[in-house]
C-alpha cells in the first residue's frame, strides 16, 4: 500500500453525519476548498491504536498546527456517523472534524480501502495521513504495506514536522492533586499564569499517599509533571518558575 495521490484531487464525496440527533450531508467541498486540512485515515473507531495514540496526539497537536498554517484537521475512518460520534464522545477529540466515511467512497477514491475481513472488519481504510490544499494533496504519508496494522509515518508529530520542522509543541503538562488541598490550588493558579494548560490526576484520600509514593518517591500533593520531568510540588514549581523566566 505505498501509492499515494500527491498533486491530485480529492475524490468529490458527501459524507452522511449526525449532529444535534440529524442527518447532515457534508462535501469534501464543504471541508476542502480555500483551507488547508490535515486528514488522518484509520481503520477504525474504538481500535487500540487508533484510541489510545493517534487520534489523541493529533488532538494534543492541534494548536501548534493551527498556528502554523492548518486550517482544520479531519479524522477519518470506514464507520457509520453513529459509531464515530460514539468514539469521539469519550476521546479526546474536541479540536478534530470527525467524518465517518461509512460506505468507504472516499477511502476507495484515494485507493486506501483494504480487505479486513480476516478480522471480520470488512472494507476498511489503510492507515494514512495527508496535507490537502484546497482539495489538493500536497504530501501523504502512507503506512507500509506489512501484516497487521502498521503504525510508523501517519502520526501527528510527523506530519507538524513536515507542516514546519520547528513549530512549536505545546508543553505535556500533568499533576496529581487531591480535593481541598490549598498548596494544590496554588499550584494550579501559578501553571494557568505561567500559560501552562495541565491535566489534573485528583486522588482519592484511601489511598493518596501510597499512590504518590509509588509514582514519585514524595508523600504529598500537588505532584507536577512537565514534559516527562518530575517537578516537584508546590515549592518546587515556584523554584523551577522563577529559573524557567
Amino acid at each position: 500500500m505505498s501509492q499515494t495521490k500527491e498533486g491530485q484531487q480529492i475524490p468529490k464525496v458527501t459524507f452522511r453525519t449526525r449532529t444535534a440527533g440529524e442527518w447532515k450531508d457534508v462535501t469534501t467541498n464543504a471541508l476542502f476548498k480555500g483551507k488547508t486540512v490535515v486528514v488522518f485515515s484509520l481503520p477504525g473507531a474504538f481500535t487500540p491504536t487508533c484510541s489510545t495514540t493517534h487520534l489523541p496526539r493529533y488532538n494534543e497537536l492541534a494548536p501548534a498546527f493551527f498556528a502554523n498554517g492548518v486550517d482544520s484537521i479531519v479524522c477519518l475512518s470506514v464507520n457509520d456517523a453513529f459509531v464515530m460520534n460514539e468514539w469521539a464522545a469519550g476521546q479526546e477529540s474536541d479540536n478534530i472534524a470527525m467524518i465517518p466515511d461509512g460506505n468507504g467512497e472516499f477511502t476507495e477514491g484515494m485507493g486506501m480501502l483494504v480487505d479486513k475481513a480476516d478480522l471480520g472488519f470488512g472494507k476498511r481504510s489503510w492507515r494514512y495521513s495527508m496535507l490537502v490544499k484546497d482539495g489538493v494533496v500536497q504530501k501523504m504519508f502512507v503506512e507500509p504495506t506489512k501484516p497487521g496494522d502498521p503504525f510508523e509515518v501517519s502520526d501527528a508529530d510527523t506530519m507538524l514536522d513536515y507542516v514546519n520542522p520547528k513549530a512549536k509543541k505545546p508543553d505535556q503538562v500533568a499533576m496529581l492533586t487531591r480535593e481541598g488541598c490549598s498548596f494544590c490550588a496554588n499550584a494550579k493558579k501559578l501553571l494557568k499564569d505561567l500559560g501552562y494548560d495541565y491535566s489534573e490526576v485528583s486522588l482519592p484520600n484511601a489511598n493518596r499517599s501510597r499512590i504518590v509514593g509509588a509514582i514519585t518517591g514524595q508523600g504529598t500533593v500537588p505532584q507536577v509533571f512537565i514534559n516527562g520531568r518530575h517537578i516537584g510540588g508546590y515549592t518546587e514549581l515556584e523554584s523551577w518558575a522563577k529559573k524557567a523566566a
